[in-house]
């Protein structure tokens, strides 16, 4: 078997420590309550010859992480548009030469998006070789920035952004057969015209200027797309980088799920203030499935073995027998559906606390009387401040549920509530689909799904 990655250094990977937080958090860090810093994104370039196979490998990786934090930058968007003068000889234009490219508008592109800005990427015509006036490309801060393009490692101020720097190595013919194909079918050019510039500009530009900027690279990919080994092992890199939020790192008992375009939209639809009852409904219990089921995956479990169909063994696992649920009144039923659905004729409480502002009451509570021996899962949709969560949590204590026995489901929680709930109960756990931003002047979870109760139930205005 042939080695898939050549690396110019002894690791295969470096870079920064990763980046889990955009800049619009409003973090509280576990001693005190001030704001934590926003952390950099983590910025990936990815360079090659012409048609050597950059954008594919790019778009291998986003397709593999199916992650909301990762975006893609072409440095073909910053090409210059051309001059009247230049297009009437546009045939003897180099465009694969670093002028040919705006590196000032680059740079301070990559540098907005690293300090949290968004940005408008501008939409280059290949065919007229003009920018568009009128349309551009909305580019929003994110944890993981790909940088992909022939040039990207040429300019130093744009290598020292980057955290990886990753070089695609395609055989010269291969390069050439693919430009061919790609200019005459994609750019409306004809063949001859192809190979002249190819000649003329293509090669001594790679020679020049791109193959000499290989020695930057940390990763050298060769073949391509082809190489999915390699692709692999760069996706998995980059999932260790958004694996966890920065408040996991601080809590181990934090459980936030994994992020997929699947998951952020259907965050996206129930957040929507005008979407209907029925689809808020609707989307709302597929993530509470999510969550209980992930929820689900924290109990404990005994080795069991099974015969199958065939005769053969199959050696698995057995349920957790003792466990219960308990839902905080009244948003907290919203997710009682859910967990039957996972666990048939499952015991649930109830326990009702009274809120106003910040300050909260323990009304009432009716629970099992064999739960100090059950294992519980606390169901309330949204963490806020902390202190429902610390009053329901309490609640069960004093009923003899160990405090590592609890694992508390939300849809939402956000910062304030994961450090009080954190630093008052380490032994449970929590397990949530997203971290929101924070709270608000009123105590509500910004920007969050408002009344849920009243959103899910119906009882809203």
């Amino acid at each position: 078997m042939d080695l898939l990655i050549e690396s110019t250094s002894a690791a295969h990977f470096s870079g920064r420590c990763p980046s889990t937080t955009t800049s619009s958090s409003s973090l509280l860090s576990p001693t005190d309550d001030g704001p934590v810093g926003p952390t950099q994104p983590f910025v990936i370039g990815v360079s090659g010859g012409t048609a050597s196979g950059k954008t594919s490998v790019c778009d291998m990786i986003i397709q593999q992480l199916q992650d909301h934090r990762v975006v893609l930058v072409y440095q073909d968007s910053f090409y210059r548009g051309l001059t009247e003068e230049e297009l009437k000889r546009v045939h003897e234009y180099n465009f694969d030469h670093p002028d040919a490219f705006d590196i000032e508008e680059l740079v301070e592109c990559i540098s907005k998006l690293k300090s949290g800005q968004s940005v408008h990427v501008p939409v280059y015509d290949f065919k007229t070789h003009q920018r568009s006036s009128e349309k551009y490309m909305q580019v929003n801060a994110s944890e993981v920035i790909i940088l992909e393009g022939i040039l990207v490692f040429h300019e130093q101020r744009v290598r020292d952004m980057m955290n990886m720097k990753i070089f695609v190595d395609t055989d010269a013919d291969v390069r050439l057969a693919r430009r061919i194909r790609r200019d005459t079918v994609d750019r409306g050019r004809d063949v001859q015209s192809v190979l002249q510039q190819y000649s003329k500009f293509v090669k001594p530009a790679f020679d020049d200027f791109i193959l000499p900027t290989k020695k930057y690279a940390d990763i050298i990919i060769p073949r391509g797309k082809e190489n999915v080994v390699a692709v692999d092992l760069i996706v998995q890199h980059i999932r260790t980088k958004l694996g966890q939020h920065n408040l996991c790192k601080l809590y181990p008992n934090l459980i936030v799920i994994q992020s997929t375009y699947q998951i952020r939209g259907m965050h996206t639809l129930i957040r929507d203030k005008n979407v209907s009852k029925h689809d808020f409904v609707f989307y709302s219990d597929r993530l509470i499935r999510l969550v209980v089921e992930h929820g689900l995956g924290h109990l404990p479990f005994t080795e069991k073995q099974v015969i199958t169909p065939t005769g053969s063994i199959y050696t698995g696992v057995d349920f957790c027998k003792k466990l219960c649920g308990v839902s905080v009144i009244r948003s907290g039923e919203s997710m009682e559906n859910a967990l039957r659905a996972c666990c048939k004729g499952i015991k649930i409480g109830k326990i009702l606390i009274h809120r106003e502002g910040d300050e909260t009451q323990l009304i009432y509570g009716k629970l099992p009387k064999d739960i100090s021996e059950r294992h519980v899962l606390l169901l309330d949709p949204v963490l806020g401040t902390g202190n429902s969560a610390s009053q329901a949590i309490e609640c069960l204590i004093r009923n003899g549920v160990p405090e590592s026995h609890i694992i508390f489901l939300n849809l939402i929680s956000a910062p304030e509530g994961i450090h009080r709930v954190c630093k008052r109960f380490p032994y449970l756990k929590i397990v949530t689909s997203e971290i929101e931003v924070g709270l608000n002047e009123e105590f509500r979870v910004i920007p969050g799904l408002g009344e849920f109760g009243d959103r899910y139930f119906g009882t809203d205005q």
